[in-house]
């Protein structure tokens, strides 16, 4: 695949408007999920602006593919995304998690267009995106389904017995991203409860697997098409990535996984994104 430079250059724009919606989300003065949000931009604009079939005037369209957030706690991310296509108004942005927003804390099917599943209790996004490859599967369809999962997330059981299913089941319409920024709640993963090696390990659970930079977009859009050729097994991208990515006091750092902005940090990280 080729890629051109316009495309890049595109889809780099709408990761950065992304991440500023993102701040904006956050706010002052209230915790929110920066950090998480913040490392899988590049990757959720690639997929929704570049990869995948939607119709934002019919979020149930019949032919679309199909995205599951595993790490809910991250949906900012996601509505960022989904303002930026215009499946609701930018304005509900402000309503983050307000009493009757259409927007929760955590991706919520009942209230928000565009989402898949309700997610956030970890561990059970990659077990949906199984079920619906499945069902996708036995309706002959050749739609796709993409579920972004976190690395702390992975220290929970289900993950690994959903891991096994699609490989047992051969699930090649499943394409996994895994948000690889090494950080957790309460600090270094490799420090609390490390799952690895990432790469082994999905291997031996009969995954295809590719590593890539998760801020490079030729990267993530050249994995994506690899994964599209891979037949008879499920897909693992692994993305190595920076936990509060694009803002300079909050990059690396566990404090900003649900951080506090002051106003001063509010107004430093909106003028870093170029906002």
């Amino acid at each position: 695949m080729s890629i051109d430079r316009m495309t890049i250059e595109r889809l780099s724009q709408k990761a950065r408007t992304m991440r500023r919606s993102i701040v904006r989300m956050v706010g002052v003065g209230r915790a929110g999920h920066l950090g998480g949000s913040l490392s899988i931009t590049d990757v959720v604009a690639a997929l929704y602006f570049s990869k995948m079939k939607l119709d934002k005037n019919n979020p149930r369209w019949e032919k679309r593919d199909y995205f599951l957030l595993s790490k809910g706690h991250a949906a900012l991310a996601q509505y960022a995304a989904l303002a930026e296509m215009g499946y609701f108004s930018e304005n509900e942005l402000d309503q983050v998690k307000s009493l009757e927003s259409m927007l929760q804390g955590h991706p919520d099917m009942s209230k928000t267009p565009g989402i898949e599943a309700n997610t956030g209790s970890l561990g059970q996004g990659l077990s949906i995106a199984c079920g619906i490859a499945a069902g996708l599967k036995i309706d002959k369809s050749n739609r796709r389904v993409y579920c972004v999962v976190g690395d702390g997330e992975l220290d929970e059981g289900q993950i690994w017995e959903a891991a096994m299913a699609a490989s047992f089941y051969k699930l090649d319409n499943l394409t996994a991203i895994l948000d690889n920024n090494g950080l957790m709640a309460t600090g270094v993963i490799a420090e609390r409860f490390d799952s690895g090696p990432l790469p082994e390990k999905w291997r031996s659970f009969g995954w295809w697997v590719h590593e890539i930079d998760g801020h490079d977009i030729k990267s993530i859009l050249e994995a994506l098409e690899e994964a599209d050729k891979v037949t008879g097994q499920p897909k693992m991208i692994i993305a190595h990535t920076v936990k509060g990515k694009g803002i300079s006091f909050a990059e690396n750092q566990a404090a900003f996984h649900n951080g506090i902005l002051t106003h001063e940090q509010y107004e430093l990280a909106l003028q870093e994104l170029g906002g």
